[in-house]
């Protein structure tokens, strides 16, 4: 890349790429325009890409940039955290109170479709914190083991969910819909039972996928969000009221393996623990944009205090059982080496 200086950004272990600019040509835009074989090669060897000192400086430039990098975008339905959109193809990032963490995970790997890349826009850089942490999957994958990872390929994910006014996400949120009929339509699509209880409320359970092979590297690493799902990722005394009042039956959310039964709370613990042990993290600036292979890099957020905000594109739509590849994806492309 022509005027633009590259290096790992941490010194240390598992690092994002650096790219910044040693002339006064800023615009991100060009950047890609000129180098987008050597970009997608750059994030298919080191999972994520900063690109840091580019004029991107408001909503409208980030959509450019992120249209430059791929034409194909994936729509955020059937959710799991509040986001709104922005922008073509531009959503918010979780919009969870500041003093929560948001565990480490690979975007929609929930579902059965998923982006294969994930573009971050830091517009505002919160006073303290907020940082947006990430983990190389191949070494949380590594630090998980060969006995669990088999476990969750053979009999895979079954996440339940139930959807009640007032409490988590409302349905209508979830599925971009207020009429049932194409919340039915959805989840027949999608391979998605459901079912409508008493008091409104909406039961949904889907089997996915609890490892993935990457397109590309053929890597196989861990990918769904058990993690996060289970009853077991809050804190005990909040777990234990969930159950108390909603029963273990009827929990918001919850997820289990895909035969329906239990995980064993210490493997539960041991996927935690490795996403924690290989997560990095580094201070946004103001402009950063951050490109990441969403099965070779999970990431999270840090608590903050002052105002953040940062801005997210679904990249590359893929799904392992897609028939068809669109030619000149992310997935399909040659990048240049």
């Amino acid at each position: 890349m022509q005027d633009i200086a590259q290096r790992k950004l941490l010194a240390d272990g598992y690092s994002p790429w650096l790219l910044e600019p040693t002339s006064n040509e800023r615009d991100i835009v060009q950047v890609v325009n000129h180098n987008r074989a050597e970009l997608d090669a750059l994030v298919l060897e080191h999972g994520a890409v900063l690109l840091r000192g580019f004029d991107v400086a408001s909503v409208d430039r980030f959509e450019l940039f992120a249209n430059a990098v791929s034409a194909q975008k994936s729509d955020y339905v059937y959710r799991s955290t509040p986001r709104t959109s922005i922008g073509n193809g531009v959503f918010t990032a979780t919009e969870y109170p500041p003093n929560e963490t948001i565990s480490l995970h690979c975007e929609n790997s929930y579902q059965r479709n998923w982006p294969l890349r994930v573009a971050f826009c830091c517009l505002t850089a919160a006073r303290t914190g907020g940082e947006t942490p990430i983990a190389d999957m191949r070494e949380v994958t590594r630090r998980i083991g060969a006995r669990i990872l088999e476990n969750f390929e053979t009999k895979k994910v079954r996440y339940v969910r139930h959807y009640r006014p007032h409490i988590d996400i409302p349905w209508q949120t979830v599925f971009q819909t207020s009429d049932r009929s194409q919340v039915a339509a959805f989840c027949e699509d999608n391979g998605i039972e459901h079912e409508w209880l008493d008091d409104d409320t909406l039961r949904t359970s889907q089997i996915n996928q609890g490892v993935a092979y990457h397109p590309r590297t053929h890597d196989k690493v861990f990918f769904n969000q058990a993690h996060l799902f289970h009853i077991s990722n809050l804190e005990a005394a909040l777990a234990s009221s969930m159950v108390s009042f909603f029963g273990e039956d009827r929990l918001p959310r919850n997820a289990f393996y895909g035969d329906g039964s239990a995980f064993d709370p210490a493997d539960l613990e041991r996927i935690r623990n490795a996403y924690r042990e290989s997560t990095i993290a580094f201070a946004w600036q103001q402009g950063d944009v951050l490109l990441v292979d969403n099965m070779r890099v999970a990431h999270g957020r840090n608590p903050f205090e002052g105002e953040r905000k940062v801005i997210v594109s679904l990249l590359d739509p893929y799904s392992p059982d897609a028939t068809e590849l669109h030619a000149g994806d992310y997935h399909t492309r040659e990048a240049a080496v």
